[in-house]
């Protein structure tokens, strides 16, 4: 082969690898819009709100005054964790659904 020279390939892998690099930037857009989401989860009844995105940052902790109860601090720390777990899993779930539709229930390292 000359130097400098790409070798050439056939039109079926051409066409085939174009449609690998089409796929890979639409999964890049719908990662970006999941992203881009909020997902929210409660514990304690609604007494404790959990906002995060699809990055899994949380964005938001919102607690009922009702709920804090000075001489019951583990009670609450461990509604806040199972609110924060929550909604990080509804991300995760979204984020999967997405990339589950986007390569057919093919899992793609690396990818999500």
């Amino acid at each position: 082969m000359a130097k400098g020279r790409r070798p050439q390939i056939p039109g079926n892998m051409g066409n085939m690898m174009k449609q690998v690099q089409q796929m890979q930037k639409n999964i890049e857009l719908k990662q970006a819009e999941v992203e881009q989401q909020e997902f929210e989860a409660t514990a304690g009844g609604g007494a404790i709100r959990v906002v995060c995105n699809g990055k899994k940052e949380v964005l938001e902790i919102n607690l009922k005054e009702e709920i804090v109860d000075p001489d019951d601090i583990e009670m609450l720390q461990d509604l806040i964790l199972v609110a924060v777990n929550d909604a990080i899993k509804a991300a995760d779930k979204e984020m999967s659904d997405v990339m589950g539709k986007m390569t057919g229930g093919m899992k793609m390292p690396g990818l999500f």
